[in-house]
């Protein structure tokens, strides 16, 4: 298996080599050349493993230059009953027939990145040791990244993070799980501006490759490939739990902002699992949903970008779209960099009178809205008639999900977070507040240790050049 750009400049690669990395040199996101295909017979074989060898038997053909016996280690040491709470990893709980939420917030975080994350800890301290080498970690965070790839990192000596969030726009709860860490190789910078501005630095950074070379960046966010293979994984998993036999098809409604976890589900449905609909919903930031309905992409400035009750998906820029316009283009790299030429311009591209229009409906995505009344009222309904507490963002998933539900096809909702972490909706809702697993009693009273920036990426490569003369 080797990786490519979306853009077209960068010679095939190993997946070791891009491991540790974020953008292509050229700008792109990496792909990999082909996706692996799973037959009928594969599948029936699939359906009868357990999580840990699930993800060792998609992982491994993403990342088939780490030995087998290597990589086994790796996913038996993530994937284990006392870090997700479950033995099956990722629970289906059924709220009537035919009507499903993933379970996948039971991680350190309380949110499904963990079940990425936590796999790339291990596969970048592994690589790390072979090399000798150590990585700063430069990554983004709308609320839910951020938490999970500290966690998942914290304390390796070999790796330090400089993680970059929105100033007072994220929920307590999240902002204390990563201001709280006062582990030496975990850096916070709170940007002045909104989650957009924080992922433009990522991106500037990364596209500096005499600064990125010198001082080894890396990145945990979506845009970095094995994150989404990880993210795979759980779309099979619940593929099988859902249904009897591969004959069947299921639908997916999975909270989109950065296009990254509905991402993994595109690249599941061309490797050949069974999927009908992969049903995107967005909040008031409907950057996504404006593309899907009326064929145009048109990211929002900063100030339009609207700061709402599902902040994880405050989010105007979607990073991981540009890999499915690399597949709706049949993987024409210059058509790619035509259209991001725009995009990173500040401009916005049109397909509608294009004949890439008519095949997005060959992808099997649909897309809608939700808004701070209608996410409240589902998770109020989804309490009263199921005895199941959602977060803001899996209630937006359910909202759009249901407007797409077809008769005797299976919906899976995908879990976005545990309902602490947004207490305040959660009382909006209900009337009270949401419980809390042990530990997390008082974190908001915990002492915080971070530095508040301006959105400039200048400063935050002076600020990243002398903090690592100290570890």
């Amino acid at each position: 298996m080797r990786y490519i750009s979306t853009r077209g400049g960068m010679p095939p690669k190993k997946f070791s080599m891009i491991l540790l990395g974020g953008l292509a040199p050229d700008g792109g996101l990496v792909m990999p050349e082909t996706y692996p295909k799973f037959d009928a017979a594969e599948l029936e074989r699939l359906r009868a493993l357990n999580y840990q060898e699930l993800a060792f038997e998609i992982i491994s053909r993403f990342a088939d230059d780490i030995p087998a016996a290597d990589l086994h280690g790796i996913i038996t040491r993530t994937y284990t009953a006392e870090m997700f709470q479950s033995e099956e990893i990722t629970p289906l709980a059924t709220l009537e027939p035919g009507l499903h939420i993933l379970r996948l917030s039971n991680g350190p975080t309380l949110a499904f990145k963990d079940i990425a994350l936590q796999l790339l800890g291990n596969l970048f301290e592994y690589a790390l040791a072979k090399t000798g080498e150590r990585l700063n970690i430069l990554g983004a965070t709308s609320g839910d990244t951020g938490p999970s790839a500290e966690y998942a990192m914290r304390g390796k000596r070999s790796i330090r993070v400089f993680m970059l969030s929105p100033q007072g726009k994220m929920s307590r709860f999240q902002t204390a799980q990563m201001f709280s860490l006062q582990d030496p190789n975990i850096f916070n910078i709170a940007v002045r501006g909104v989650f957009d501005d924080c992922q433009d630095i990522v991106k500037s950074v990364s596209n500096d490759s005499v600064f990125k070379q010198r001082y080894r960046i890396g990145t945990v966010n979506s845009i970095n490939w094995a994150r989404i293979a990880a993210q795979i994984i759980y779309y099979f998993k619940g593929y099988f739990e859902a249904t009897r036999s591969n004959s069947e098809q299921v639908s997916f409604a999975v909270p989109s902002g950065n296009f990254g976890n509905i991402c993994a589900g595109h690249v599941a449905r061309m490797m050949g699992l069974p999927i009908r609909k992969l049903i995107l919903a967005t909040n008031e930031n409907d950057v996504l949903d404006e593309f899907f309905r009326t064929g145009c992409y048109r990211p929002r400035t900063t100030g339009e970008t609207q700061q709402t009750s599902s902040p994880s998906m405050d989010i105007s820029k979607a990073s991981n779209f540009e890999r499915f316009i690399f597949d709706l283009t049949e993987r024409d790299a210059s058509r790619v960099k035509e259209l991001w030429g725009l995009v990173d311009k500040g401009g916005a591209f049109d397909l509608a009178a294009t004949p890439l229009w008519e095949k997005v409906k060959n992808f099997g995505l649909v897309s809608g809205t939700s808004n701070h009344a209608a996410r409240i009222a589902t998770i109020r309904k989804t309490y009263e008639q199921y005895g199941m507490l959602v977060d803001p963002h899996t209630a937006d998933g359910l909202k759009v999900g249901l407007e797409h539900r077809e008769t005797g096809v299976p919906l899976i909702c995908l879990e976005t977070a545990l309902p602490v972490k947004f207490s305040e909706s959660i009382v909006e809702a209900i009337g009270q507040e949401p419980a809390r697993p042990a530990g997390y009693e008082n974190i908001e009273s915990m002492p915080q240790r971070y530095v508040v920036m301006n959105a400039d990426a200048d400063a935050i490569k002076a600020f990243i050049a002398e903090q690592t003369g100290q570890l």
